[in-house]
């Protein structure tokens, strides 16, 4: 296992691999499956409009490496908004720094698994 928090979130998969799907789309309709242009494109906005709500409801990460007892799980700081957060920032959320984001963030207050 990595010692190093990579951004593998629920978010992050499940946009992915809408995506991928939607390029495949595409890479279909290269070779003459006409649909295949507008599916794919429609998938390639679902992908993202889907990462982003994930993204808001917790499923994803905010910027930077989460302590390891944090890997996982919903992010609980969410709600509140990640500070400097450009997706955040389009649904209205300010992320502004509070001593309980701080510890939601940094993982201060609860035990290290050894």
């Amino acid at each position: 296992m990595s010692q190093y928090d990579e951004g593998h979130t629920v978010a992050g998969w499940t946009g992915a691999a809408i995506a991928v799907a939607g390029s495949a789309c595409l890479a279909v309709a290269v070779v003459g499956w006409t649909p295949g242009r507008y599916v794919g494109l429609v998938l390639l906005v679902v992908s993202a409009v889907v990462t982003w709500l994930l993204h808001l409801a917790g499923w994803g990460k905010a910027a930077g490496p989460r302590p390891r007892d944090q890997w996982g799980v919903r992010d609980t700081a969410a709600r509140a908004g990640h500070p400097g957060c450009f997706a955040c920032r389009l649904a209205g959320r300010r992320g502004e720094r509070t001593e309980a984001s701080k510890k939601a963030r940094t993982g201060a207050g609860t035990v290290q698994a050894g």
